[in-house]
């Protein structure tokens, strides 16, 4: 059984920390460019990825939503508030950040808060896991991005293309997407058009 007050050594918050956000941020700047993170020991279902995101982006100011493969373990809630404080919301609509381990079975992005006019970042931004960067692909296109991208993840939520063309349709309200496969992550932003190939 994981001690989830174990000292996390390799998650130093001085430079780990930073280095996680680093990555993040170049990876919302060049949309499906994939990055790895040095991953963090948490519970099942996290992904090493997924973990060291929420060390370095959560706090007690940050309310996180959890989806159901997330939220069955007492484990990750215990998890989350005592490396991070964390509060865990129970509506998609109050976080500032959702968590997704069953990306196929993730709530349509409209449950969850998608910024104003006059405050586009009071959105919510979506960390799904999934188990690889292959699979079904997509064309990429929009800032970041000299003309388009290949990009392919899986497993992905059914009508995915679809999905994202909604969002983007919102800009510059709508979620922001990280997906994380064991120590890789990759970001589709809000301002990318996702295309089917």
């Amino acid at each position: 059984m994981l001690d989830i007050t174990a000292n996390t050594p390799e998650f130093d918050p001085a430079y780990a920390s930073q280095a996680a956000f680093r990555a993040l941020m170049e990876c919302t700047a060049r949309p499906g460019d994939i990055r790895k993170l040095k991953g963090v020991d948490a519970p099942a279902p996290f992904a090493p990825a997924t973990a060291a995101l929420i060390k370095s982006l959560a706090d007690y100011e940050t309310p996180l939503w959890l989806d159901a493969k997330f939220a069955v373990d007492r484990n990750i809630t215990d998890w989350i508030r005592f490396h991070t404080g964390a509060p865990i919301v129970r509506e998609p609509g109050d976080a500032a950040f959702a968590l997704i381990a069953d990306a196929d079975a993730a709530p349509s992005f409209a449950q969850f808060a998608q910024g104003t006019a006059e405050y586009p970042d009071r959105s919510t931004t979506l960390i799904m896991q999934i188990t690889r960067f292959s699979g079904g692909g997509f064309t990429l296109r929009g800032p970041g991005i000299k003309t388009t991208r290949d990009f392919a993840a899986s497993p992905l939520p059914a009508g995915f293309a679809a999905r994202m063309k909604e969002n983007r349709a919102l800009f510059p309200r709508g979620i922001d997407l990280v997906l994380v496969a064991g120590t890789d992550i990759a970001a589709l932003p809000r301002s990318v058009t996702v295309g089917e190939r």
